[in-house]
């Protein structure tokens, strides 16, 4: 019984996370590549600086989460800064989503609930379900600087460009 409620929960999780994606990528496409320099403010990062770390989300929490160093993270985020194209991130951040699908679906149960990882950055792990977890909050709080960007711009985007189906 246990196996059906943790893949219950992992494929739950994975949903919402591509829920996360789908309607990022949607966003990322209404941005003219004219505001990809926009910056509200001078301490806050550009657009385009955003819209890189949110495509590379899935990619470098899944490295972060496998225990790889800080140079490891370095060189994924350089890829992803190299793309130029709002089709090139979407793609990419639907190639980083299957790459972390790929590895939590891999997990038995008791690696999901039990197995920790610890986090270069961090003296404390965690289990592989609380970074799934993480992840998809990650996402979804970057995709929100997304949308608010974007109405800073006078965009029109509204709640409906943020709940897609998958």
């Amino acid at each position: 019984m246990m196996s059906n409620a943790v893949n219950t929960l992992r494929d739950v999780l994975l949903h919402e996370m591509e829920v996360g994606i789908k309607s990022s990528t949607n966003l990322i496409k209404k941005v003219k590549e004219e505001h990809w320099d926009y910056q509200p403010a001078d301490h806050m990062n550009s657009l385009r600086h955003l819209m890189w770390h949110l495509v590379s989300i899935p990619e470098v929490d899944l490295t972060i989460m496998q225990e790889k160093g800080e140079g490891d993270v370095r060189t994924i985020e350089g890829y992803y800064k190299r793309l130029e194209t709002a089709e090139d991130l979407a793609e990419e951040m639907y190639k980083g989503f299957e790459k972390l699908k790929t590895y939590m679906t891999s997990l038995s149960d008791e690696a999901f609930l039990n197995k920790e990882t610890t986090a270069f950055y961090s003296e404390s792990g965690h289990t592989q379900a609380t970074w799934l977890t993480e992840t998809a909050t990650h996402i979804f709080h970057h995709r929100a600087q997304l949308f608010n960007y974007m109405k800073q711009l006078d965009y029109d985007v509204n709640m409906f460009d943020l709940y897609v189906s998958v």
